[in-house]
């Protein structure tokens, strides 16, 4: 196949316009609606889980086959590795969350005097590391020629990466506007949380490229980063409001599950 690293960066340039795409939604409306805005993360946390087993764990799993420590041992070392650096960042990285009215939390991380725009794009941007690199690792893996991940698997998982990166990106400005911010500073920070993306996705191609021996643990390190992410951030604020929000983010994961399965499953 072509140069893995360069089909990375386009694949996870595509992922970042998506973000950039759902943060031009300030320019049509200022508010989300709350039952909207969690069916968003609930479907983005549910396209992430997929994504995690299907196009991370799994061929992981089969990749660690026949190495002297047993597989299930080599998954579960990176997976852990992968949520304790997502832990260890969620502390570093001063940060805070959003939800559709603009209301937020406390700030996390180390203390900072940023403004909260600043703060809020950090949040995002957290979420998007394990996105970038799990696409950057699935298209570094097909470059070694492993059959477990092709390389439309490896546009699966960008193409699903993609899908919840629109709301995503709505999710940053839109709550930004009703910050007070103007339109186009709204649209700049939104679509701003989304350049880690390209970064970590060349990151993760290099290096599996050029060091096949750490794939089955590079797989398995982004699917713990981002269930780590799904777990601590996305299904909590996906579960907040009435009945009728929570619903609607349970439907909406279901659908982000389904989805990214199907398309996992029948290109890879």
């Amino acid at each position: 196949m072509d140069n893995p690293v360069l089909l990375a960066l386009a694949a996870t340039t595509g992922t970042w316009l998506l973000t950039a795409a759902g943060a031009s939604m300030v320019f049509f409306f200022k508010k989300i609606r709350p039952h909207v805005f969690n069916a968003m993360l609930g479907f983005a946390a549910g396209v992430m889980v997929a994504a995690s087993f299907w196009s991370l764990l799994a061929p992981a799993l089969e990749m660690a086959q026949g190495r002297a420590i047993p597989a299930w041992m080599i998954a579960a070392i990176g997976f852990i590795g992968g949520a304790l650096f997502l832990l260890a960042a969620d502390h570093l990285l001063p940060h805070i969350h959003m939800g559709p009215e603009g209301g937020q939390s406390q700030a996390e991380g180390v203390h900072s005097k940023l403004r909260r725009s600043i703060l809020l794009v950090f949040s995002i941007t957290l979420h998007n590391i394990p996105e970038g690199l799990a696409v950057g690792v699935a298209f570094g893996a097909a470059a070694n020629g492993m059959s477990e991940v092709t390389v439309l698997g490896a546009m699966a998982v960008a193409i699903g990466i993609g899908l919840q990166n629109f709301p995503e990106g709505a999710a940053v400005s839109i709550p930004l506007r009703r910050e007070g911010l103007s339109r186009s500073k709204s649209f700049f920070y939104g679509q701003a949380s989304g350049i880690v993306e390209p970064i970590a996705g060349v990151i993760g191609a290099a290096l599996v490229s050029s060091m096949q021996a750490i794939l089955p643990y590079a797989l398995a390190f982004a699917a713990g980063a981002m269930i780590y992410v799904v777990v601590e951030e996305l299904i909590p604020e996906a579960q907040s409001g009435d009945h009728q929000s929570t619903h609607l983010a349970t439907m909406g994961c279901i659908a982000g599950f389904t989805i990214m399965m199907m398309m996992d499953v029948a290109l890879g």
